[in-house]
């Protein structure tokens, strides 16, 4: 083998092994310090710039399904949140944990900095978010491994969430109460 032959594998190996390395750590960044979070429009925000803006898609925020129309009232269906007062743990880890809901949005996940924090080896550490949009709670996952599910359907996109609908968060499972 000529020595020129040697030398461009040898560049060439050694081209291979630094795109693995570079490969190795955008990974391991990726896992410690997470990707970005998707925001929802403010309600006042989204009703004043009407559907032109929502049209134009923005640099900062991903685009976000339209407000669902509000569903007409119907006997023995499920009421909407719009009194919901309490979110209640009815299983997992802290089965019968009651917490007072405001009208900040929670984030749900493994993390310290969310607002329920539910720790298991199933729930992401910023997994979902549960936000007051005009008068409705709306759940919206944040891109977790092993997904947000709302009355039995998995949420890929911002979704009303009903009295009484169980909302499974990893093997932690809650529903909003009056």
């Amino acid at each position: 083998m000529s020595e020129l032959t040697l030398l461009l594998l040898r560049i060439g190996f050694l081209v291979l092994l630094w795109a693995f390395v570079f490969a190795v750590v955008y990974s391991l960044r990726a896992d410690l310090f997470g990707v970005k979070v998707r925001r929802m429009p403010d309600a006042a925000a989204a009703a004043a710039a009407g559907p032109a803006a929502s049209a134009a898609p923005s640099s900062v925020t991903a685009p976000v399904a339209p407000a669902p129309a509000k569903p007409a009232a119907q006997p023995g269906g499920p009421a909407t949140t719009a009194t919901a007062s309490r979110i209640v743990i009815t299983s997992g880890p802290k089965t019968g944990l009651e917490l007072p809901l405001g009208n900040e949005p929670l984030t749900i996940g493994r993390s310290s900095e969310s607002g329920l924090v539910v720790r298991d080896d199933y729930t992401s550490s910023h997994h979902a978010r549960l936000v007051l949009w005009g008068d409705q709670w709306m759940i919206q996952d944040l891109d977790s491994t092993n997904g947000t599910w709302h009355d039995g359907a998995r949420v890929t996109a911002p979704v009303p969430v009903n009295l009484g609908a169980p909302i499974k968060v990893g093997a932690t499972t809650f529903e909003l109460r009056k």
